[in-house]
Order: C-alpha cells, then structure tokens, then sequence
C-alpha cells in the first residue's frame, strides 16, 4: 500500500471521527456551521478551540453563545466572538487567531504583530482588543444591565507569544488560547457575588435571538466595518503625512491652518511652526 493511499485513508477516518464529534458539541447545534466551514476558517475554529477548552462548564449549567450581533444606537451592530454565561459571571471572549510576537497595553488604541521576514522583521498593526471587548460590554450591560458581573478575556492562538502586553485592571486578561481554562477556573474560584442558576437561563434566553440573525444583518455589519476601516485609514494617513511635512526654509514642522480674513478665507494651508520668524507657506 502506497504512503499516498496510508495517507487519505489516515485522512478520511480523522475527518469521519473529527466531523462526528464535533456534530454532538453545542457549538455545532448552536451555530449550524458545518465541520469544514469551522476546520477550515481561522475564525470559527479559533472560537470553537475556546468552546472545547471550557467545555466542562456546561456540566456546571454554563450557558455558551457564538458570535452574538448585538445591536448599538447608531444603527449599526457589534459582534461577541464568544459567550459564557456562568453563575461565577459573564465571559466575554474576543478571540484573535494571530501568529509573531504581540506588543500592547491596555491604553494604547492600535497594538503590534511582529513577524519573522528573512534578518528582518515585519510589522502589522491592529486595533486594541481591550478597547474592542470594552465596546462589546457596553453594549451587552445595555440589554442585560449593569449589575452582573462581567469578565472581558482576550484569547490570542498558541501560534503567538505575548512579549510585551500591559494590563492594569483587575477583570481584563490577556491569555494564549491554551490557559482560556484555567483562567476561567481562577476567576471563578475567586467569584464571591455571581448569579443564580435562573439568572444565567433567564441571560442566556434574551440573548440568544442575536445569535440567530438574518444574512442581511451580518453583511450589513462587515460592511460598517469596511467603511469605518476606510475612515480610520484616511484619517490615520492624512495624520502620518502632516508628521513628515518639513519646511524647506527652517527645517521646522508644517501644520495645517485656515486663512480666517480676506477673500481666501477658509481655505486652508501648511505654514511653518515657527512664524512669525518663518513665514513659508505651502499652498493646499
């Protein structure tokens, strides 16, 4: 037997028994999303890994919930990654499947992948996953109130290390996929005030119709984040070039002002930092 054919047999029977179990998780029952739509999506099975570490907590009556659109009073909606609904609180993951080395804190709002590229490295910028859970929880405690406790844990894959990530406050943590259980397993031990077992149903029961939403609110959401990406892109540009603008006279920085009297009022234009000493103009 040739090692092609010891190979796609190897292959058909962990797909068979792969698929098969993971048609019985709540995951599958919940989602509707087949095995090959989540094996093969970075996404989906970076939130079925963390499903399948805490697994164990529906024995305890946990309640899971996946990718949740809930809506904001702009119109718009915004997506939780994961769900766990506890009597020790409410677990709000934000799942990001990511590989490199990560730099961040909780303040700053784009944080760093730093990846392997030949001798050098390459860099990439992404919004703060702190701030993005922040959002995500303002916009639950809006449906559910204020008084439950809720945990906001940020869930990198194994693939990456956490060099330099600085959190200050006491219910964030920022963890490799692979700790998600016992990180749960601290707080929860440490938990003194949670929820009743009726809370975490009667929670569970009103959030659940935003996990089931139509196509058209998920397209609608991708597209709100396009835009909003395009704005932050053009501002974050228009910033960038405005840094590198130098004055050929002085040397010194170029800013952007508003002619305020004459017939070019309101129109605008660089001038140098330094006037009146400098007076060097560069027309927009």
């Amino acid at each position: 037997m040739s090692i092609l054919i010891v190979f796609v047999i190897g292959f058909a029977l962990w797909y068979g028994i792969s698929a098969y179990l993971y048609g019985k998780t709540d995951y599958a029952k919940t989602t509707h999303k087949s095995f090959a739509s989540v094996r093969f999506n970075k996404g989906f099975y970076g939130e079925y890994l963390t499903y399948k570490y805490l697994r164990k907590y529906e024995d305890d009556g946990a309640k899971f919930l996946y990718n949740c659109y809930l809506p904001k009073e702009n119109g718009q909606t915004t997506e939780i990654d994961v769900l766990m609904i506890h009597t020790s609180g409410i677990y709000v993951f934000e799942s990001k499947n990511y590989s490199g080395w990560i730099f961040g804190s909780e303040y700053q709002k784009t944080w760093t992948q730093t990846l392997p590229s030949g001798r050098k490295s390459h860099k990439e910028h992404f919004l703060n996953p702190i701030m993005q859970n922040k959002l995500h929880i303002k916009w639950l405690q809006n449906q559910i109130g204020e008084n439950s406790p809720v945990h906001s844990i940020i869930v990198f894959s194994e693939r990456c290390t956490l060099k330099k990530v600085e959190v200050s406050s006491s219910n964030i943590h920022v963890i490799n996929r692979n700790r998600v259980k016992i990180t749960v397993d601290n707080i929860a031990a440490k938990t003194v005030l949670g929820l009743s077992a009726t809370q975490v149903v009667e929670i569970y029961d009103k959030l659940f119709p935003f996990t089931q939403v139509s196509d058209e609110i998920k397209q609608k959401h991708v597209q709100d984040i396009v835009e909003a990406h395009i704005v932050d892109t053009v501002s974050e540009t228009a910033t960038a070039y405005e840094a590198d603008l130098v004055c050929p006279k002085c040397g010194g920085k170029l800013k952007l002002k508003t002619t305020m009297k004459g017939p070019y009022a309101g129109s605008q234009f660089y001038g140098c930092s330094n006037f009146p000493n400098c007076r060097y103009i560069k027309n927009i």
